[in-house]
């Protein structure tokens, strides 16, 4: 199975981006790099965990350091895209690593808020202290001599945000591969029609802008693939060619949403990542513990 691939930079100001994928978790990592400064950001890194055994692991966040490592690169941001409802953040291990700040967009406080209280977390800090930048619409970065900036893209989430970064934008899940469509939109705080517009936004980007995306499910039993072309998916995504309006889309992603099982991490992952990708920290025994509420969400996939 492919679990590499690598974007060359198509020009000045254009980067290179590498992509890692995740076969448990179906998702992607990004590390975009500088070719002029060796400068780089990490993208939507993976905690590994497994939830049979409850056993935590770094190897794969550790596989982005290997490669940062190897290229000579030096790590500017370590960034998410959204809090992530199928596996944990690496974002606080790098952080840790390499020093580099960490950032996602600012109305992650709306998603802690709403989490706060499926968790029973009175004490909380729900104001974003919990990352080194909050991100809004239009604020701009640079990584190395890159020009990078920000789109609010809600509707898969409250706080999920797009970067652009050159020619390349990292799109998480908004869009999928054009075989596979879009994402869903029922999670909590979620819209199919604020979707809709999130991604209309993004496909007004010009035409041969790479996108990539922040899962791939392998249809039909193809390789992993994550990066496409905004003319590719205006013309081809499965769920937006073809004259779809906003309405037709709300109500195929209702529908289609409806059927869908909850992800089975969502409730290990919210935890911690609406912590930043902090675990818990130890009890008096020295272990960490998770706390998972019964009967908190709709969807269970009853046999």
């Amino acid at each position: 199975m492919k679990t590499f691939s690598l974007s060359p930079s198509t020009g000045t100001g254009s980067p290179e981006v590498a992509g890692f994928y995740d076969s448990r978790t179906s998702s992607i990592q990004y590390v975009i790099s500088d070719p002029a400064t060796g400068k780089c950001a990490i993208i939507d890194p993976v905690y590994d965990f497994d939830e049979n055994s409850g056993a935590t692991a770094t190897h794969h966040a550790d596989e982005l350091l290997d490669y940062v490592k190897e290229k000579g690169f030096e790590v500017e941001w370590v960034l998410d895209t959204h809090p992530h409802a199928d596996h944990f953040s690496a974002a606080r291990y790098l952080r840790e690593k390499t020093g580099a700040p960490t950032a996602i967009g600012e109305k992650v406080v709306e998603v802690q808020k709403l989490w706060k209280e499926i968790y029973h977390w009175p004490d909380f800090p729900a104001d974003g202290s919990q990352w080194d930048r909050l991100f809004a619409e239009g604020d701009t970065f640079s990584i190395g001599e890159l020009e990078a900036r920000v789109m609010f893209s809600p509707g898969h989430t409250l706080a999920s945000i797009t970067y652009v970064v050159g020619d390349a934008a990292f799109v998480h899940d908004t869009l999928f591969q054009p075989d596979f469509g879009t994402a869903r939109a029922d999670f909590p705080g979620g819209d199919a029609r604020q979707l809709w517009r999130s991604i209309q936004a993004i496909l007004e980007l010009p035409d041969e802008t790479r996108l990539f995306t922040g899962h791939d499910y392998m249809p039909d039993g193809r390789e992993p693939e994550w990066e496409s072309t905004v003319r590719e998916q205006r013309e081809t995504n499965q769920h937006l060619a073809g004259g779809v309006t906003e309405d037709d889309y709300a109500a195929m992603r209702d529908k289609r949403d409806s059927e869908l099982p909850m992800p089975k991490l969502i409730l290990p992952s919210l935890q911690i990542n609406t912590l930043g990708g902090r675990l818990p920290e130890p009890e008096a025994n020295g272990k960490r513990y998770l706390k998972i509420p019964l009967d908190a969400l709709e969807g269970a996939a009853w046999e």
